[in-house]
């Protein structure tokens, strides 16, 4: 880090900080404060849309999961423009019409309370525990690389949050996330085009497609049936499509963003938008890790890009076997270095050498198993420590080998998107807490002030929780991926309490409520046998059909309990 990367650094976050918190000041009643007042435009609900979802983790863990397995990730948000097209038909004119603060007020007047309550107690859990881990993942990787104190880090970002989020709530959300996501789109195509640059001159960005094809980078679609791959076509289609109507449907940080939009239609076309956007935007993400995969190809590149594990491995007594791995990775980049040139030579002389590429592969494979080895080491040098590196590439590729200034830019995206996905995470958790659990349940009267107060107070509560979460997080096999498991989770049995309320008209609170209980409890059983106790890689069923299942599970069973009751009081 050099004095331009602080002061690029610095400026970018305290700018996003107070002009959210000074455009934003002065919300007198709880329609403006958790609303906006519905006066945002439809681009600003689109572009606040995608700057939920797209948290640290996403400019962290997805160029990284694209080093590792290329373009396939990409499948997992096939789903996400039919989730769209559904919601802008169904939900938002429903919501719309019942003038609702939370998604959960409608489940009571669906249902019931103790309906509204359990759905809304989910949400709370998953969204709380997920808001920890997007500030916990960039301060974990930041700290790693940078030398700097973790849960200092931790600490903050997630003051620098709180101050304009507690001040101007949803606006002040909303208003950032638009300054937030110039600046990380704008860093991302720097990034890219500086990737490409630094290429040997002989390497063409079509040269670069064809290395990492040759690498199998680029297999984009995987129609294969088999029920333990995490991501194919079927996946995405089926699991992604139940976690993108939940996660945008039923999810108040989500839900949030479009309830403040100015009508039914400025709502709509925010969607509309994000649809139209977000898979093109993760594509070019991964093909940004793909690129910093070919880039690896002409560089001396680590065994493992986790600093801690090179330091734990070097206190121990397997450092000298680490060493001679080390060593031999350095013999195969060499090789795969002078063999990857010559394999471009012959592409620009329109040839296409079959023994080169068989050559690249192989190396490829060797290069493989000598990491896995290398992990194992590390593995038993120090257990608690995760040997998966996944999240360090980006980061790593930043520090080492970006211009001056730019570090701090892209240091800067990293923390932006901490920022608006935390921000939008704290601001829902808070309306939540307000409206469905507080406001629902005292029994005397207050005034709009005092709800703009306590959504102030809740504010403050759930930052300073997500902080905690945050300094007692522990790393996953890949960060973006624990997030979606989180999310998988849950999101199955609240999307299926939804559905039944949009769509099966006879089924009563009482049926739904227990079928969602033992939804819920079905679907924890379900990821520890066939997830939880598997190795990453091993499990017998991909997290992204839990959303199925957790859906399918909650409507078959309500409908049966309703039927079942029907044919009683027939009887009766």
């Amino acid at each position: 880090m050099q004095a331009i990367d602080w002061v690029v650094l610095i400026i970018t976050l305290f700018f996003i900080v107070f002009y959210g918190a000074w455009k934003t000041r002065g919300s007198k009643n709880v329609q403006d404060y958790i609303l906006g007042n519905n006066e945002t435009p439809w681009y600003t609900v689109g572009i606040s849309v995608m700057a939920t979802q797209a948290s640290a983790i996403t400019f962290l863990s997805t160029p990284g999961q694209a080093f590792n397995d290329g373009m396939g990730f990409v499948q997992f948000y096939f789903g996400l423009p039919l989730a769209m097209i559904i919601i802008c038909i169904t939900f938002i004119p429903i919501y719309h019409r019942l003038k609702v603060y939370t998604v959960y007020e409608f489940l009571e007047q669906r249902f019931d309370l103790k309906t509204r309550s359990l759905a809304a107690i989910l949400f709370l859990i998953q969204r709380g525990f997920s808001t920890g881990i997007t500030i916990y993942a960039p301060a974990i990787v930041l700290s790693s690389i940078l030398g700097w104190n973790l849960n200092l880090m931790n600490i903050v970002i997630g003051i620098l949050i709180i101050i304009y989020t507690m001040t101007g709530g949803t606006k002040a959300v909303n208003v950032t996330q638009k300054q937030q996501m110039f600046i990380i789109m704008s860093g991302m195509f720097i990034a890219f085009f500086i990737i490409l640059s630094l290429l040997p001159k002989e390497v063409s960005f079509n040269n670069a497609l064809q290395i990492a094809g040759v690498n199998d980078k680029m297999n984009i679609l995987d129609f294969s049936l088999d029920k333990e791959k995490r991501y194919t076509v079927w996946t995405g289609i089926t699991g992604g499509l139940f976690l993108a109507l939940s996660y945008f449907g039923t999810d108040q940080s989500q839900a949030q963003r479009y309830l403040s939009g100015k009508s039914v239609k400025e709502s709509q076309m925010g969607l509309v938008f994000n649809a139209l956007l977000k898979v093109p935007m993760q594509f070019f993400i991964l093909l940004v890790g793909v690129m910093v995969y070919v880039f690896f190809q002409f560089q001396s590149v680590p065994i493992n890009f986790n600093p801690n594990s090179k330091a734990s491995i070097e206190k121990s007594v397997y450092a000298g076997d680490y060493k001679q791995l080390e060593n031999q990775l350095v013999d195969i980049a060499a090789e795969k270095k002078e063999v990857t040139l010559a394999y471009v030579n012959q592409l620009n002389i329109e040839t296409d050498n079959k023994v080169l590429k068989n050559r690249i592969i192989a190396l490829g494979e060797k290069e493989k198993t000598i990491r896995e080895q290398a992990k194992v080491l590390i593995s038993k040098a120090n257990k608690k420590n995760k040997t998966t590196d996944s999240d360090y590439v980006f980061i790593h590729f930043i520090i080492h080998y970006l211009p001056k200034g730019f570090v701090g830019l892209l240091l800067a995206v990293i923390i932006c998107a901490a920022m608006s996905s935390t921000a939008a995470g704290i601001n829902s958790l808070a309306s939540t807490t307000v409206i469905d659990i507080y406001k629902r349940n005292i029994k005397t009267e207050k005034s709009e002030a005092h709800f703009v107060r306590a959504s102030k107070g809740f504010t403050l509560l759930w930052g300073a929780i997500a902080i905690m979460f945050a300094c007692f997080g522990t790393l996953f096999e890949n960060l973006i991926q624990f997030v979606n498991i989180i999310g998988s989770i849950f999101y199955g049995t609240i999307l299926g309490i939804f559905l039944v309320a949009f769509y099966v008209k006879y089924v009563k609170a009482q049926a739904v409520f227990w079928a969602a209980v033992f939804s819920q409890i079905a679907i924890f059983v379900i990821y520890y046998f066939a997830i939880y106790i598997f190795p990453p890689g091993k499990e017998k069923l991909s997290y992204l059909w839990l959303n199925f299942i957790g859906v399918l599970i909650t409507i078959i069973i309500s409908v049966s309990i309703q039927y079942f009751k029907n044919s009683k009081e027939i009887k009766a």
